[in-house]
């Protein structure tokens, strides 16, 4: 299959780059010019007072600053718009290139040392999935796509994400707009925040004591301006002490309503144009379309309505106006905003939040189309869906990779897990390769099971539950060592295995115990888990571990990685053979360091 993400990103990185010089040069003219005309008018205006030229001469450079302001801000937005897309194409072709690592989200905010399997098969941090998967922008969408890759859904749901990831992987448009709509987006809104605001009790209420009170204040302007032109001050003083009983009973509310509405606005600002963006695309899946009803709404498009929100905070900031500051307190301007602003919250507060979300799983989903339009050889998984409960999970993965590392050093295996084989035994030497395939057999099944493609040629599995301890650590602060921390990963992962079916990747299992408690442990431990419907690998350089099939029937088989070592260097094909390895290279690589392991002559 063609690549077109190699032939299209240095495409549009360079028309971008050209766009950019283009604006820059623009950029310095306009600034240039806006110089000269502001120092021409200044010298218009001295020359006008000593009477040197008509007074009206100032104006006219006033004219012509005011629009060329404005065609200058428009030109640094461009700018800025043309910047941020070189960089977005930048780092699309570091990805493309494997040179990545470093250049996007983390996504370490996610890490949670107490899931079963988010550390082990490194779906956070620096070179992890997310850092690989991420484009978005929000805090949502972060949140929205690490919630998929740590806990997989149901076969409806993912392949409802492949119909979606379908569409949107040739979107290069979409995606480039989601980019710029969304260049302000991370600093500058606060989901929780907002949301809090959003489904908070009602802070004012059109009490008829109010309209009372308002009524009178507007009788009490028209009696200002009739005492004012009969030059009677009685009816000033009375509407001003009427105005300051109002302020000293309501104001600090109607402040603190609208201070509140302020910020939330803010936010839902910078939101704006992503909505108005996904508003207005037409879809042709089911998902999206579904996904795209949620963000316009029943009645009001999310960005009409926060249109409308923010022109309530414009007019509040009317009030700071010298000349209409005056006319705003008597006619008790901010009550009557305070009460259009709370029937805006009761009308649309309920959709902030599928707004939020909208946002957050389109960018989730663009950001799985980026990595199938970036991988064209990645094929979708075949999501089996069947029963739930007990049923046994199935795991059938042709020409398996490991997708965080680059083609020229990822080795392919295969792997097969089904109602048959519900259990690899992976033995071999150090540094051969066991661990890495736990970890490619887990990190392709956390990618299918959050609706991406895989790293093989083929991938069949049922939805399922993860459990993993390759990465599991003992910790001085909690007083808690290794093997207590496998023991108890290994219980979670049990109790996962007993609510329906689950994968299991467990690395040198209960190698932190001695060789009888090992076996016997080991043994129980995984006899267990098969009986609960689980199935998976677990890897040992302990040949007699090996022996554990001979126990668990057929259900369980012995896979091994191999090594070769010519007295000088050890070397590894990578590759997973039938049956246990049958011999170790530990004393070897001693003594390929330097190590002094010269055996006892006596």
């Amino acid at each position: 299959m063609a690549d077109p993400a190699r032939v299209e990103y240095p495409a549009r990185r360079a028309r971008w780059e050209a766009a950019h010089e283009s604006l820059e040069q623009q950029d310095r003219r306009l600034a240039f010019t806006r110089l000269a005309v502001f120092g021409l008018g200044v010298l218009a205006l001295v020359l006008a007072v000593r009477g040197s030229i008509p007074p009206w001469s100032p104006v006219v450079a006033l004219v012509a600053f005011v629009p060329l302001l404005k065609r200058h801000e428009r030109v640094i937005r461009a700018r800025r718009a043309a910047a941020h897309l070189v960089t977005f194409y930048e780092h699309g072709l570091a990805r493309l290139q494997d040179r990545w690592v470093g250049t996007g989200a983390t996504g370490e905010r996610f890490l949670d040392e107490e899931h079963l399997y988010a550390a082990d098969l490194d779906l956070f941090g620096r070179g992890s999935l997310f850092e690989l998967l991420s484009l978005a922008r929000t805090r949502t969408g972060e949140e929205t796509l690490a919630d998929w890759l740590k806990h997989p859904r149901a076969a409806a749901a993912i392949t409802a994400r492949h119909e979606a990831v379908e569409e949107l992987r040739e979107a290069l448009d979409l995606r480039e707009a989601l980019t710029l709509a969304g260049a302000e987006i991370r600093a500058g809104v606060h989901p929780d925040e907002l949301e809090a605001w959003a489904s908070a009790p009602p802070g004012a209420k059109d009490a008829t004591w109010e309209y009372v009170a308002v009524a009178l204040t507007i009788v009490m302007t028209l009696l200002v301006l009739a005492s004012w032109l009969a030059g009677s001050l009685t009816y000033l003083i009375v509407a001003a002490i009427l105005r300051a009983v109002y302020q000293q009973i309501d104001g600090e509310r109607v402040e603190k309503l609208l201070q509140q509405a302020d910020t939330a606005s803010r936010d839902l600002h910078v939101l704006r144009p992503a909505l108005e963006r996904l508003e207005h695309e037409v879809f042709g899946s089911a998902p999206l379309q579904s996904l795209q009803a949620e963000i316009r709404g029943s009645q009001v498009p999310a960005s009409a309505a926060i249109r409308a929100l923010r022109r309530y905070v414009e007019r509040h900031d009317w009030t700071h106006n010298m000349v209409f500051g005056p006319i705003a307190a008597v006619l008790m301007w901010n009550t009557h905003l305070a009460w259009a602003i709370e029937r805006w919250r009761q009308t649309h507060g309920k959709h902030i939040g599928a707004w939020l979300r909208g946002v957050g799983e389109f960018e989730s989903l663009s950001s799985l189309a980026a990595y199938s339009y970036e991988h064209p050889d990645d094929p979708f998984p075949v999501i089996l869906d069947g029963e739930t409960g007990a049923a046994i999970a199935t795991f059938v993965g042709e020409s398996l990779g490991h997708p965080l590392l680059p083609p020229a050093q990822m080795v392919r295996n295969d792997a097969c897990l089904d109602e048959s084989t519900r259990l690899i035994v992976v033995s071999g030497s150090n540094m051969s390769g066991k661990s890495t395939m736990l970890r490619t057999v887990g990190i392709n099944a956390v990618l299918a099971l959050a609706g991406a493609p895989v790293r093989a040629s083929a991938l069949r599995l049922s939805p399922m539950g993860i459990g993993a301890t390759l990465r599991i650590q003992d910790s001085l602060q909690q007083g808690r060592s290794r093997f207590f921390a496998e023991i108890t990963r290994i219980r979670h992962i049990a109790d996962r295995a007993a609510s329906g079916p689950t994968l299991f990747l467990l690395d040198e299992l209960f190698h932190g115990t001695n060789s009888h408690d090992r076996l016997t442990g080991a043994t129980g431990v995984l006899r267990n888990l098969l009986d609960r419907g689980a199935i998976g690998l677990i890897t040992t350089h302990d040949l007699a571990l090996t022996a554990i099939t001979r126990d668990l029937g057929s259900r369980a088989i012995n896979a091994h990685f191999e090594d070769t070592f010519d007295g000088a260097e050890i070397r590894f094909d990578y590759r997973m053979k039938p049956g246990p390895v049958t011999r170790s290279n530990a004393i070897a690589l001693m003594r390929a360091v330097g190590l002094d392991v010269s055996e006892d002559p006596s």
